[in-house]
């Protein structure tokens, strides 16, 4: 990150802008710290550092506290926190079978949240519009705040610039202008983005790969995503159209894809495929079968399934060199003995891991929230800059 200072050639309230969202950002994503540690991590003199952080005491976007835990004699230094609802957003994260939506303040607290399950029937576009404008505005009132940027998360094909969804083939959408369509009825700046991509954004800055500049994150659901973060920063492609690493074909003439093609890695180990191995119904709940897997003994009965996740991963990192690969939703129920052979498999089969010293394969902490948490950061884009 570079930093304005006194020599930087900026205009003056240039560089307090940019102080002040380098800040701010670093408050939101790293959490409370003192103000000393905001001035070594920013490379910003001390007197630089109390000019900005009395500037949002004083607009009451953050506050300054003793320390919970204190060591050592003397005095304690005050740690500077994010208020949470100084600045809100809404995330959203349509799922084939769920949507979910929370309220989240600066530093990533979730104020209020509110879910239900979709059936084929309530999955038309104008419904589930109908349905989000509905509760956000139970969540507007019970919270009593207002989202100042929404971020939607859409397990499709989707044009970042307006948020027009090209295909969701899971969801039977196609060509739908969500974004432009949200905006109008919630009144607010709405981004959309694919699924898969918002996960790796959310591992990136608040899930297994913090620490990591260059990531693969790999999802199922009853679809199979993915997301690439390339130098710290989300590989989005040239008009936002990334993510459909699922539809990548592994086994031509395999199985129907709902994209039309045959053999796309989704299907061979997707939520359908899980269920076949385990000899249960394609329909299963979705609470049964993550049940089935963490309790799972005979981890044999997924070989074929650990196969071909082996199989599509070696391409994978064949392809892009990632430090870390993080596997999120059903992937991250899987059995820990799978996931340790599927590490010792793509390390022995793919020579960009070999050469490397081993391509890191983790699972996801964030559990089913990795999507809202990526619309929620997708929303605080825009936001962190203007408050």
């Amino acid at each position: 990150m570079t930093i304005a200072g006194p020599n930087s050639g900026t205009r003056p309230d240039d560089a307090r802008r940019h102080n002040r969202t380098a800040l701010l950002r670093r408050l939101h994503v790293d959490g409370p710290c003192t103000r000393a540690t905001l001035a070594s991590e920013l490379g910003l003199n001390r007197s630089t550092i109390k000019a900005v952080v009395d500037g949002l005491a004083e607009a009451g976007v953050v506050t300054e506290a003793v320390p919970a835990q204190r060591s050592g004699a003397g005095r304690p230094s005050l740690l500077v926190l994010p208020e949470a609802s100084a600045a809100v957003v809404l995330a959203v994260d349509v799922r084939v079978d769920q949507v979910s939506m929370a309220m989240v303040g600066i530093g990533g607290q979730i104020l209020g949240r509110h879910s239900w399950n979709l059936h084929r029937t309530t999955r038309l576009p104008g419904e589930v519009i109908t349905h989000v404008a509905e509760s956000a505005q139970l969540l507007r009132d019970e919270l009593g705040v207002r989202e100042q940027s929404v971020g939607v998360s859409v397990p499709g094909v989707v044009r970042r610039a307006d948020g027009l969804v090209f295909e969701a083939p899971n969801l039977g959408w196609r060509e739908v202008g969500l974004g432009t369509r949200l905006e109008a009825v919630l009144g607010s700046p709405t981004a959309v983005g694919n699924d898969g991509d918002l996960g790796a954004l959310a591992e990136h800055l608040r899930g297994a790969a913090r620490e990591v500049a260059d990531l693969l994150y790999l999802s199922a659901d009853v679809g199979v995503g993915g997301g690439v973060i390339v130098g710290g920063v989300p590989f989005r492609g040239s008009t936002g159209y990334l993510g459909e690493i699922g539809h990548m074909i592994v086994k031509p003439g395999g199985r129907a894809c709902f994209c039309g093609e045959q053999g796309c890695w989704e299907t061979e180990v997707g939520e359908p495929a899980l269920c076949r191995a385990l000899g249960l119904p394609e329909d299963t709940p979705r609470g049964v079968l993550v049940a089935e897997l963490r309790g799972l003994t005979r981890v044999d009965l997924l070989d074929e399934v650990r196969d071909w996740l082996v199989t599509g991963l070696v391409t994978a990192v064949n392809l892009l060199a990632p430090e870390m690969v993080v596997l999120g939703d059903l992937f991250a129920a899987l059995p820990a003995a799978l996931v340790e052979r599927v590490r010792e498999e793509v390390h022995v089969r793919s020579l960009v891991s070999r050469a490397g010293g081993g391509t890191r394969i983790e699972v996801s902490p964030l559990g089913r929230d990795g999507k809202l948490v990526g619309a929620a950061e997708l929303a605080f884009e825009p936001v962190l800059g203007t408050v």
